[in-house]
């Protein structure tokens, strides 16, 4: 992590320039203070403390010192950082924040992970060394750095949705579903397994990284889930002779069902025989401009996708027909009908 100065690691105080002599005191006198903390009968003071700073940011190492000093040094575990005001550290982010008769500190711009550990300083005070002791702590805001790809399954199929997330600590994940009807079921784990999916758990899939040191980290997938159609409004229609009629059929669907009309075997054509046919989305209606007496009747709507199909039938009725306004299940009464149930009805009650 840190490097130690080029003349400390080839040991060069054997040579006689002039331009060593002071790096080459300050190393022998690193070595007796060293030799001295190591000293299990020598009085040695620590004070120990721990700091957080998030990654990027600036740390500080601070030392309380007093006018008794002779020697003092900052460490990053056996490497010489500054020594009085001699920095022996090549990175240019450490730097001196102040050499007074109280206090003794460094700094480190633009913090990373790989700058945590231990930080000493090292005071010689009437030749009874002590230390002053940070330990660096990083901290990295949450960061998710794998996370799935939208997908399309069939209804029914088991689903694996993934995000993987880096911070210092280690954030936790949580997996939501963002449904129409707020947030559904929440799992907090990288891996979010869905059995047997339904139609009714497609939609967004959120993913937030959190650990308290910056805001989360959110990402979405999106859950698409095929399923067969199913005819969920189609009414009966009453329509007097000469006026327009439209029959509707509504299918849910993914993908979106095609749409075709019949009446009895025979397929209906648009722009036939006085019909229109338009689907859009999940909705198709078949319209009758005039209305003609032929028209009444049974007409059967079919909704189409690649999973299967379904239809329901569909009465289009004249004035006095009796119906019962249902969905896909109403019958025509006619007059008759009508009568000859009254008519039951008083014999019974003979």
């Amino acid at each position: 992590m840190w490097r130690c100065h080029p003349m400390a690691l080839a040991g060069g105080c054997g040579d006689n320039k002039e331009e060593n002599t002071s790096v080459c005191r300050l190393l022998r006198g690193s070595k007796q203070f060293a030799a001295q903390l190591g000293d299990e009968h020598s009085p040695v003071h620590t004070h120990s403390t721990m700091q957080q700073h998030r990654c990027g940011g600036t740390a500080p190492c601070r030392c309380t010192v007093d006018d008794r000093v002779t020697r003092v040094a900052w460490l990053n575990r056996s490497t010489i950082l500054y020594a009085g005001n001699d920095k022996w550290s090549i990175d240019n982010r450490v730097v001196i924040l102040s050499n007074t008769k109280t206090q003794y500190s460094i700094k480190i711009h633009n913090v990373d992970v790989y700058d945590e550990g231990p930080y000493t300083c090292s005071v010689q005070t009437d030749n009874h060394p002590k230390t002053s002791r940070v330990h660096l702590i990083v901290q990295v805001p949450p960061q998710i750095v794998n996370i799935s790809s939208d997908i399309t399954v069939n209804e029914g199929s088991s689903v694996t949705l993934m995000c993987l997330a880096f911070g210092r600590p280690e954030p936790t994940v949580t997996w939501r579903h963002l449904s129409g009807k707020g947030q559904g079921f929440v799992s907090e784990d990288e891996y979010l397994e869905i059995t047997g999916i339904t139609r009714e758990q497609s939609g967004e899939y959120e993913c937030s990284a959190v650990n308290d040191v910056a805001v989360p980290d959110v990402r979405k997938v999106k859950v698409t889930v095929n399923y067969p159609p199913y005819i969920s409004n189609a009414k009966n229609t009453g329509a007097s002779v000469g006026q327009k009629g439209i029959l509707q059929c509504e299918a849910s669907a993914v993908p979106v069902a095609e749409f075709q009309w019949f009446k009895e075997d025979t397929r209906l054509a648009n722009g036939l025989e006085g019909v229109r046919i338009e689907s859009k989305g999940r909705l198709s209606t078949l319209t009758f401009f005039n209305v003609s007496e032929k028209d009444y009747g049974n007409y059967t709507c079919v909704a189409t996708n690649k999973l299967g199909n379904t239809n329901a039938s569909i009465i289009l009725y004249g004035p006095g027909a009796v119906h019962d306004g249902g969905n896909a299940a109403s019958r025509v009464a006619t007059g008759l009908c009508l009568w000859a149930a009254l008519l039951a009805r008083l014999l019974l009650d003979f």
